[in-house]
């Protein structure tokens, strides 16, 4: 059931995994987020059945399916948000004989954990999703591109496409049409955050390091093996095949003129009930932080450390492309959380998945760091918030793709939101050395066998 005229949310049904029990009914002992998913009749109450959106897509036919999913003004639900049938369209008229669809499993993004949820429980549904691409496109090779952590669902995953296959909905003359020929493999990755980004992916799949490319030309041209590939996320094919089967009409009916259609939260932190939640875009951050429990909030942080951090006082906008976008992860910060520390957090992690490519990124989100923390040992000043400020700069411009100009997002965020928590670390207004110069004279001074007033500084802070 979805009630979603008023655009504000999709009427959920929380449940167990046999049956429906109230949020304050679960067992105070499940402590796993993927045991708390909340559900809905769009995508994650998916009743599918195998096959069904494929034959309609075939009644249809592949130009008819591209026009439907254009009409539907589904965007990417990876976080860019491309049009979806712009993509498909694109790929299709591609020059090339041999076209491949691509499923982005590389759920990397801090905070998000949908596609692990989506793949281990409506398996079937991504994979319908991908057939009605490759008949919309021409394709003949498919590839699921799953995250390395993600491993353990390897071979649920290889059971439901032996299944597929078995059942006509894969391999040669699917559902009996005579050329329709398609099947899907799964390339497991190693864990690197930058093989989100679709063309690093590809050169993954390749079997070369995971370095994004430089663009044009696009995975759309010039994708794996150099032959015309789309690359969508998991959410997008689930997405796809509900409007194969329903229609454009029904899926543009649901969210905002701009953003159709619902969209999967990741919902964690410092709230009651963690989980997913769907929602028709549009819905307002205060809406999703009721229902997910969470009290005495300072600050969400929207579709990851990529992604928006925002304040108490923007708490009305929305989730849509239009006004706040998202992957799907929202992280929920209250009063008792330092925001500075937070930042400084995602900071090391960015220092710690820039695949080290470019100079701008690699020394970049280092340098980061290291301002970070020394404000965090009390030997800050405001120069240092100054050389962020100048760090942010550089990086948005310089870097060879989105993991380093999106590195500073949460730093440039909470300092202007949060700047209390970034002051009090400051010890002085002016400059501060980041290290103890006298100390660093210790083994001259060993070395020598000096340790008279005179091989000593007089200030170790000078």
């Amino acid at each position: 059931m979805v009630t979603r005229l008023d655009g504000e949310r999709v009427a959920r049904i929380a449940e167990l995994v046999e049956a429906d029990v109230p949020p304050d009914q679960w067992p105070a002992e499940w402590s796993r987020v993927e045991d708390n998913v909340r559900r809905a009749d769009v995508l994650l109450g998916s009743t599918l059945a195998p096959g069904e959106a494929l034959a309609a897509a075939l009644a249809r036919g592949p130009q008819a399916v591209i026009e439907e999913i254009k009409r539907s003004s589904l965007r990417g639900r990876g976080g860019a948000g491309f049009a979806t049938g712009t993509k498909w369209e694109l790929c299709r008229q591609a020059p090339g004989t041999e076209r491949v669809v691509v499923c982005n499993a590389d759920e990397g993004e801090p905070g998000t954990f949908k596609d692990r949820v989506l793949l281990s429980r409506h398996a079937d549904l991504v994979f319908e999703g991908m057939t009605v691409a490759a008949l919309a496109i021409g394709a003949t090779q498919g590839f699921v591109y799953l995250r390395g952590e993600y491993r353990y669902l390897l071979e649920q995953l290889e059971a439901v496409l032996q299944r597929r296959r078995e059942s006509k909905l894969l391999g040669e003359g699917i559902l009996g049409r005579a050329g329709f020929d398609f099947d899907i493999s799964i390339h497991l990755g190693a864990g690197a955050y930058v093989c989100g980004e679709e063309s690093a992916l590809i050169e993954s799949l390749e079997g070369k390091r995971g370095t994004p490319r430089i663009r044009p030309p696009f995975p759309v041209e010039h994708g794996y093996l150099g032959r015309p590939t789309s690359v969508n996320n998991v959410e997008t094919f689930c997405a796809a095949a509900h409007i194969a089967l329903s229609g454009s009409a029904w899926w543009a009916g649901i969210g905002t003129h701009k953003s159709t259609g619902t969209k999967i939260h990741s919902i964690s932190g410092d709230c009651e009930r963690p989980g997913l939640y769907e929602y028709p875009f549009g819905t307002r951050v205060e809406t999703m932080l009721i229902d997910c429990g969470a009290r005495d909030t300072q600050a969400v942080q929207v579709g990851g450390p990529s992604g928006t951090c925002l304040s108490a006082s923007e708490f009305g906008r929305r989730i849509c492309f239009e006004d706040v976008p998202t992957a799907g992860a929202l992280m929920v910060f209250d009063r008792s959380r330092d925001m500075f520390e937070v930042a400084r957090s995602f900071a090391q992690f960015f220092a710690h998945e820039s695949c080290g490519f470019c100079t701008p990124c690699r020394v970049g989100t280092e340098l980061v760091v290291r301002r970070m923390d020394k404000l965090a040992a009390g030997r800050g000043s405001r120069h240092d918030v100054e050389v962020l400020y100048e760090l942010d700069k550089l990086m948005h411009g310089a870097t060879h793709c989105g993991l380093g100009g999106a590195a500073c997002n949460p730093l440039r965020d909470t300092i202007v939101k949060f700047r209390p928590s970034y002051e009090r670390r400051l010890k002085s207004l002016h400059f501060v050395p980041g290290f103890d110069l006298d100390a660093e004279l210790s083994e001259a001074r060993a070395a020598t066998g000096r340790d008279d007033a005179g091989a000593h500084l007089e200030s170790s802070h000078e």
